[in-house]
């Protein structure tokens, strides 16, 4: 359905889910908060170092490759901004300026061979673009400016139907060791969506819904070196796990609301997911929101670290999480209009426990 007026129309939505936003229920504290301990932690001042007159927007998406370069997705004044810096935080360049698919930032992952994966809430399109800073492949289809954004169906009312190469405001992206391709198609489709390294389509898992399987508002993805697919159903307040063929295999219900997830390199692996505290006005969130919970895959909880607050070392809605290194994380964030180097010190041995989804 084409809707006329499109620009009065996705102003008028975006103040009523805001105001709705602002009067959403209180949140439950996560089931593992008061147990799980606490790893210390410090921030790196100033990690990051932009020229004299550039400027940072919203904590959207971070990511590192082999070289330790660090790359940002950001909103921006005007349009969305994709910056790389190299290990030690010194800006190196603007990537994709004025580049058709930027509009609404929301992920930036890079692959195992250093490829640049955005995710574009607003265009509903996810681009690679090579190490050299050139699309390779578009995935998805920006809408037509007469079009306008598109609309998130109302409570109660059944989305239209998902599309195989469609997206409905995706979120995030990840592969699995062959190559394959899975995309969280988020607040439109509320589903995960699986291609080969070429972009076919194969299969996809998902619908609006509190049922397994089901998901609302899937808000990040990643996948470990078994293949497993890890889901931050956001919505739900859980992490759905899937084998590589979909199937459910897990669901974790003891972290919270997901905002971002992160599984590390390894050899042995960990999980990073966000419990974000979002600014909405409910003072009293801040007490027992805000962390980061550290997992083994099979979901058991190591620690948690961080809460709720906007100077140096708080979070403020944690939207992005990159952990290449166990130990430095980098996160995004929101309402702070920030990325944060986070340098853990967990004290004593972790033991290794069975890997993978039960």
């Amino acid at each position: 359905m084409k809707v006329k007026f499109g620009i009065c129309l996705f102003v008028m939505t975006a103040f009523f889910s805001g105001s709705a936003f602002a009067q959403r229920p209180e949140t439950k504290q996560a089931k593992a908060f008061a147990t799980a301990a606490e790893i210390p932690y410090d921030s790196t001042q100033n990690f990051l170092k932009l020229p004299s007159n550039m400027y940072l927007g919203e904590g959207i998406g971070i990511a590192t490759n082999s070289k330790g370069h660090i790359f940002t997705y950001t909103r921006g004044g005007d349009t969305s901004h994709l910056y790389e810096f190299d290990q030690n935080g010194t800006f190196v360049r603007e990537i994709g300026h004025g580049v058709y698919g930027f509009a609404m930032a929301h992920a930036v992952r890079v692959d195992p061979q250093d490829n640049l994966w955005v995710v574009d809430e607003g265009t509903d399109t996810v681009m690679k673009f090579n190490p050299e800073g050139r699309i390779t492949m578009v995935m998805g289809r920006r809408p037509e400016a007469i079009e306008g954004f598109l609309e998130t169906a109302a409570p109660g009312v059944a989305p239209a139907p998902a599309q195989p190469y469609k997206f409905g405001r995706p979120t995030d992206v990840a592969w699995d060791k062959d190559g394959n391709i899975f995309i969280s198609d988020g607040y439109t489709n509320s589903r995960v969506v699986k291609y080969d390294k070429n972009g076919k389509f194969i299969r996809a898992v998902g619908s609006r819904g509190t049922d397994p399987s089901q998901l609302n508002t899937p808000h990040g993805i990643a996948v470990d070196a078994t293949g497993n697919v890890y889901v931050a159903d956001r919505g739900n307040s859980r992490i759905q796990v899937f084998s590589s063929d979909l199937t459910l295999r897990a669901i974790y219900d003891h972290v919270g609301s997901p905002w971002a997830v992160c599984i590390t390199p390894g050899p042995h692996q960990y999980l990073y997911s966000s419990n974000s505290y979002p600014d909405n006005n409910i003072a009293s969130n801040a007490n027992f929101t805000g962390e980061i919970y550290k997992m083994e895959l099979n979901g058991t909880v190591v620690g948690k670290f961080g809460k709720a607050g906007k100077q140096l070392g708080g979070f403020s809605t944690v939207h992005a999480i990159d952990c290449r290194n166990e130990n430095k994380i980098l996160i995004g964030e929101i309402t702070s209009w920030r990325f944060q180097q986070i340098n853990l010190h967990p004290q004593g041995h972790q033991n290794d426990h069975d890997q993978g989804a039960n």
